[in-house]
C-alpha cells in the first residue's frame, strides 16, 4: 500500500474519535436497504487520457474569491475557465470583459447555475459563492458529474457535511476543500514534525483570528438593484427584503448566510488544530462572546473564546476571534499554536512556521513558503485527472469535520450553554440539546432544499 493510501486510511479511522466512520461508512458505503452499496472509485491510469487532458471548468461566485479561482486555475497547464457564474449580472460582465482583456480569450458568462450544471462541456466546478449555498451547490455539481473546488466553510450548518460526502462517494467526484494550507510545504512539515514527536505529546491547539473588521453600519431595505437575480442569490436562505447590509460582502455576519470569522477565516485554523492534534469532533464545546466595539447590523459576534474538550484523548482547542485592536502571539495574529511537553509550535498564516524548545525557548526547525494555494489546485487537478481520492491534499471529509468545529462553537455561543456532543452520532446530549440539535441543520426555502435521496 503506497503511503498516500496509509496516510488517508489513518485519517479514516484516526477521525473515528470524531465523526468520519460514522459519515462513510453508513452513509457513503453500506447504502440504503434493497440498494447497492457504493463502492470507491476506480482508479483510472493517467494513460488513459492520453496527451489530451484538458479540464474545462466554470467559476461560480465571482466577485470575492472566485478572481482568485480564475486566476489560479488559469495559471494550471492545460485548464481552461470556460463558464463564469453569478447572480449578479452587472458583475459578470464586467469579470467578463476583465477576463477576455487579460487571458485573450472569450468567456461564457450565465447567471443561473442550474445551465451550468446542465452544460456537458464543463468537468469542473469551482465555488466561492456565500456560506449558505456551499453544500447545494456541491451536491448539484456531484449528482451532475462535476468535479468540485469549494471554498471554506464546506458547509452552513453540521448536518450538511455528511450529504455532502455521500454525494462525493455516490457519483465518484473529486471534491477538495478549498483550504489551501494543507498543501503547504512548510505547513506539512510542521505537521511530520508534531508526528514525529518535536514538541513532544501534544496536547493542546490554537487557533487565532485576529482580523480588522470595521464598522459597517446599518444601510437598511432598499430595492433590489438591476441586474442581480436576488431570488438566486438567497437560494435556499429566507428571502428577506433586499439590503446592502448583505450583498456582496458583509453577509458573512449574518447567520441565515455566513458564520462570522470562526466560520470564515476561521475554517483554516479549525481546520489545522485538528489536523496537527490528530482528532475529530470534540465531546463538549463552550464559547463566550459578543459585540463589544459597533452598534451596526452584524450578528455575529466581534469577540468569540470557544473551547472544544477531548476527555478520552486528553487534548483540547481554544479558538479565538477579535476584531479589532490586539497584539499578536509569538508574531501570529493570523494563525495556530500547537502545545506539547517539550515546546510549542507556531504557525503564522498559510506557509510559516516556527518552533520553541524547552524551558528555554530555544528555537528549532522553522520553514517559510509560498504558493500553497497553486499547489492546492494543481493537488485538485492531479487528483482529478488520476480519478484518485486517495492523492488529494483537502478532501471532502476534511471540509465537513473542520467547518462542522466552527458550526459547533457558535451553536454553544448563539444558546449561551456548554454543550455535550457524540461525535460519532453527531448529535448533542443532556442540558441543552433539543434546542441545539435544532441547530445542526436549517429550514430551506423552495425550490433550493437539501435532497432527502442524494
Amino acid at each position: 500500500m503506497s503511503t498516500k493510501n496509509q496516510t488517508r486510511r489513518k485519517f479514516i479511522a484516526t477521525a473515528a474519535t470524531g465523526a468520519v466512520a460514522s459519515v462513510m461508512a453508513p452513509m457513503a458505503f453500506a447504502g440504503k436497504q434493497g440498494e447497492q452499496p457504493v463502492e470507491k472509485p476506480t482508479v483510472i491510469p493517467k494513460s488513459a487520457f492520453g496527451a489530451n487532458d484538458r479540464i474545462r471548468v466554470a467559476v461560480l461566485g465571482i466577485n470575492g474569491r472566485g478572481e482568485s479561482h480564475i486566476s489560479t486555475a488559469m495559471g494550471q497547464p492545460n485548464i481552461v475557465v470556460a463558464t463564469l457564474c453569478d447572480p449578479d449580472m452587472n458583475i459578470l460582465k464586467a469579470k467578463a470583459k476583465s477576463f477576455e482583456d487579460k487571458y485573450k480569450q472569450k468567456v461564457a458568462i450565465e447567471q443561473d447555475f442550474r445551465k451550468v450544471y446542465e452544460d456537458k462541456n464543463i468537468d469542473a466546478v469551482t465555488l466561492a459563492t456565500p456560506n449558505h449555498w456551499h453544500a447545494l451547490h456541491t451536491i448539484y455539481a456531484c449528482q451532475a458529474g462535476k468535479d468540485v473546488y469549494v471554498e471554506k466553510p464546506a458547509t452552513h450548518n453540521v448536518a450538511e457535511g455528511r450529504k455532502m460526502i455521500e454525494a462525493a462517494y455516490k457519483y465518484n467526484r473529486i471534491v477538495q476543500h478549498g483550504v489551501q494550507l494543507r498543501s503547504s510545504v512548510a505547513i506539512r512539515e510542521a505537521i511530520q514534525h508534531l508526528r514525529n514527536g518535536l514538541i513532544g505529546r501534544v496536547y493542546m491547539s490554537r487557533g487565532l483570528v485576529y482580523r480588522w473588521r470595521p464598522d459597517i453600519g446599518n444601510k437598511g431595505i432598499s430595492n433590489v438593484p438591476e441586474g442581480l437575480n436576488y431570488d438566486l442569490w438567497c437560494g435556499p436562505a429566507p428571502m428577506a427584503p433586499f439590503t446592502q447590509n448583505l450583498v456582496h460582502y458583509n453577509w458573512h455576519w449574518h447567520w441565515n448566510y455566513g458564520n462570522g470569522d470562526v466560520g470564515n477565516q476561521g475554517i483554516h485554523e479549525t481546520d489545522l488544530c485538528m489536523w496537527g492534534l490528530d482528532v475529530g469532533l470534540p465531546e463538549r464545546i463552550t464559547s463566550m462572546g459578543g459585540k463589544f466595539l459597533w452598534d451596526d447590523c452584524k450578528e455575529v459576534p466581534e469577540v468569540q473564546t470557544s473551547i472544544y474538550h477531548y476527555p478520552k484523548e486528553k487534548k483540547i482547542i481554544q479558538f479565538e476571534v477579535r476584531n479589532w485592536c490586539t497584539n499578536l502571539e509569538d508574531g501570529a495574529g493570523v494563525g495556530n499554536i500547537f502545545y506539547g511537553d517539550k515546546g510549542y509550535l507556531v504557525v503564522k498564516g498559510y506557509g510559516t512556521y516556527e518552533t520553541y524548545l524547552g524551558e528555554k525557548r530555544e528555537k528549532g526547525p522553522a520553514r517559510s513558503e509560498s504558493g500553497e494555494m497553486e499547489l492546492h489546485f494543481a493537488n485538485w487537478f492531479d487528483a482529478i485527472r488520476k480519478r484518485d481520492m486517495s492523492i488529494q491534499n483537502g478532501p471532502v471529509e476534511t471540509g465537513h469535520l473542520s467547518s462542522a468545529l466552527a458550526h459547533l462553537g457558535n451553536i454553544s455561543y448563539r444558546l449561551g450553554l456548554q454543550l455535550d456532543f457524540d461525535p460519532v452520532a453527531e448529535r448533542f446530549y443532556g442540558n441543552g440539546s433539543f434546542d441545539a440539535n435544532n441547530m445542526l441543520s436549517r429550514d430551506y426555502r423552495q425550490p433550493y432544499i437539501m435532497p432527502e435521496k442524494i
